[in-house]
């Protein structure tokens, strides 16, 4: 699988074709790995001044210039994986950015055996 990387997260280029789309769309975003509830363990995609970070959120990594958080009690579960932010056909998160556009961002992962 071809992906970009930076810190613990990784994008596909699909990804990263959607993302462009909708930084074009709405300027800078992030995003933040969802824990579950309403929109299952999908990777939230948000306008960077519209969501706070909260001090118990780790920054993974970057995808170019989009940074990639989760909460820290998440993190601790999952911190044995690679995060890889792809996409698949379907409708986003309900207040994500790809929602509506009949793709949306998927989160899969790679256990680390280093």
């Amino acid at each position: 699988m071809d992906r970009s990387s930076s810190g613990k997260v990784s994008a596909t280029p699909e990804a990263e074709e959607l993302l462009a789309e909708i930084i074009a769309d709405h300027g800078p975003v992030l995003f933040h790995q969802s824990g579950g509830c309403c929109d299952g363990s999908s990777p939230m995609c948000y306008p960077r001044g519209e969501f706070m970070v909260g001090d118990n959120d780790v920054k993974l990594g970057e995808i170019g210039d989009t940074p990639v958080y989760i909460s820290a009690p998440q993190y601790e579960a999952w911190k044995h994986t690679d995060l890889i932010i792809d996409v698949v056909p379907g409708r986003g998160g309900m207040f994500s950015l790809d929602n509506g556009r009949e793709k949306r961002f998927l989160t899969r992962s790679i256990i680390c055996t280093v």
